[in-house]
Parts: C-alpha cells; sequence; structure tokens
C-alpha cells in the first residue's frame, strides 16, 4: 500500500509518502518532491497495491467506489478465569470500497 499526503504544515512542492516494503514488511514515511514522485507513480504501469493520495484510494489506476457499509460486532469475556456470560462487546462500523476489476477491501468509516 502507498499514501500520499500533503505536508503539515504545507511545504511547497513537497508531499510525505508512506509505502510498505513486500520483502521485509516495513512501513517507511518520508518527506517527497511532488515532481519525484510523480515519475514514480506514472512509470509504474500497473500499481500491485493500493494508493492511497489524500482521501482517495487508487487501485488499477482509478479511485475506488464506496459499495456500502457494514457494521461488524467483536466480543470478549469480561473475565478471563470465570465462566461467566457477562461479555464486552464492541462494534466496528466500516466502508466497503471496490474497483471496477473487483478487488474490494473494508476501511474503518
Amino acid at each position: 500500500m502507498y499514501s500520499i499526503e500533503a505536508l503539515n504544515p504545507r511545504s511547497s512542492g513537497e508531499v510525505e509518502v508512506g509505502y510498505s516494503c513486500i520483502s521485509c514488511r516495513r512501513h517507511f514515511l518520508h518527506s517527497a518532491d511532488v515532481g519525484a514522485v510523480a515519475t514514480i507513480v506514472n512509470r509504474t504501469s500497473s500499481l500491485t497495491g493500493v494508493l492511497v493520495f489524500g482521501p482517495h484510494y487508487i487501485h488499477c489506476g482509478q479511485p475506488m467506489q464506496k459499495s456500502g457499509s457494514e457494521l461488524h460486532r467483536l466480543s470478549a469475556p469480561r473475565f478471563t478465569d470465570q465462566s461467566s456470560e457477562d461479555v464486552l462487546d464492541v462494534y466496528l462500523a466500516t466502508r466497503v470500497l471496490r474497483c471496477s476489476c473487483g478487488f474490494q477491501m473494508e476501511m474503518p468509516e
């Protein structure tokens, strides 16, 4: 996954770039020149992951579209050393994003 965000405070001609290495699974984050980032993105004929550009998630070179919402319930016993029916519930609202190629992912709302 890749991400590109405006620097805070804003800097003319620079953005903050984040990416994950497929081999070592480490995440990297640093500032970069807009022109250099555009060159790399344009040179890549098919992105193998999802590009995050501001509020947009891009797959196959196109912004993904919201195709629905989900509400997930996560439950856990309140105490692990007792057989109690006292359970803690957490609800997580997510949005489902879909690409025209069929790829989809869920993001927290």
